[in-house]
């Protein structure tokens, strides 16, 4: 089924008009009977036409175009983003859950929500703002929330524009703050959206940052948040997250300046439990301090004799040597 809108041509529109777009899919269709199919169709549609008007938005006067177990809605450039980011939102939501009370399968839908220029041409609806919506209702972010948390009926997905131009400017109904960001990666779509479900503070299985559910924690940093610390400069290992101090393995340190401090060398930097050890074994050391030193008053040529010991003498017990030319 398809409706035409006021601002459009019978035979298509001659230019982009900028326009608000919604893409609405069942989830979980797949596995329900065709008599469950065509009872949740119905009560999809229902719902939608519930939250349209509860924004003044009237059947035919928007383009509205069937999916199977989906709906693609784009409205007229008169109607304001923040009612449907705010009022539509909650009409649906209590629509959802009007009808899932006492029901086995409930009727659960992702919402992706777009805006830019759209063109209508005699098969339907074209442009990149449709092409985004679709693709942040099938993202794999908003199909994994669903999948693993059955409890909530409705998830709604809007563009990182769409966020920073009308979500985040608050409202009646809307609630900037239960948001939570998420790279989309999907085909050639490679950008931020901004994942909510209703009546709760964030959505589900996503952490603070959104980057990666609870349940990966354990799993190593997405490269946009390796970049952002890398942005940060070099780790002096001083203040919060420092740790170790400057000198401990992995970290930053600072670095030196000549002359600053008591001398202008720079200090040999040591790991404080590092023992440094010789590759042969114990490093020999020249003998200081009392006596001679090793090897002293020896001409060229003159070794040690057989018999003498290491300090260049007999062995204790034995005579000959250097006491018996004394004698």
């Amino acid at each position: 089924m398809s409706t035409a809108g006021r601002n459009g041509q019978a035979g298509g529109e001659p230019a982009g008009i900028h326009r608000f777009v919604v893409f609405g899919d069942i989830c979980g269709s797949g596995s329900l009977d065709l008599a469950e199919k065509k009872l949740q169709r119905a009560a999809m549609y229902e719902a939608f036409d519930e939250a349209f008007g509860s924004v003044g938005v009237e059947p035919g006067t928007f383009h509205q175009e069937d999916r199977g177990d989906g709906i693609l809605a784009a409205l007229r450039p008169d109607v304001p983003p923040t009612l449907m980011v705010g009022r539509w939102i909650d009409t649906l939501y209590e629509s959802l859950r009007d009808h899932n009370q006492g029901r086995g399968a409930p009727l659960r839908l992702r919402i992706g929500m777009n805006a830019g220029l759209v063109v209508r041409d005699r098969h339907g609806l074209v442009g990149r703002a449709v092409d985004l919506a679709a693709r942040l209702c099938d993202s794999a972010p908003a199909k994994r929330i669903m999948d693993e948390a059955p409890g909530v009926d409705l998830l709604v997905v809007v563009s990182d524009w769409l966020y920073a131009s009308v979500v985040a400017e608050g409202g009646r109904y809307v609630e900037p703050g239960h948001y939570r960001a998420a790279r989309v990666r999907a085909k050639e779509t490679d950008e931020t959206a901004w994942f909510h479900v209703p009546r709760l503070p964030a959505p589900p299985l996503l952490g603070a940052d959104g980057d990666r559910a609870r349940g990966d924690e354990g799993a190593p940093p997405t490269p946009s948040a390796r970049g952002e610390r890398a942005a940060e400069g070099p780790r002096t290992g001083v203040g919060a997250g420092g740790g170790g101090g400057p000198n401990a393995p992995g970290r930053w340190r600072e670095p030196y300046v000549p002359g600053r401090g008591r001398s202008a060398r720079r200090p040999r930097q040591h790991h404080p439990r590092r023992v440094h050890r010789h590759p042969e074994g114990r490093a020999p050391r020249a003998r200081r301090g009392r006596g001679r030193v090793q090897g002293e008053g020896r001409g060229p040529g003159e070794g040690r004799g057989p018999g003498e010991g290491r300090g260049g003498g007999p062995p204790r017990g034995l005579g000959g040597g250097r006491r018996a030319r004394g004698g």
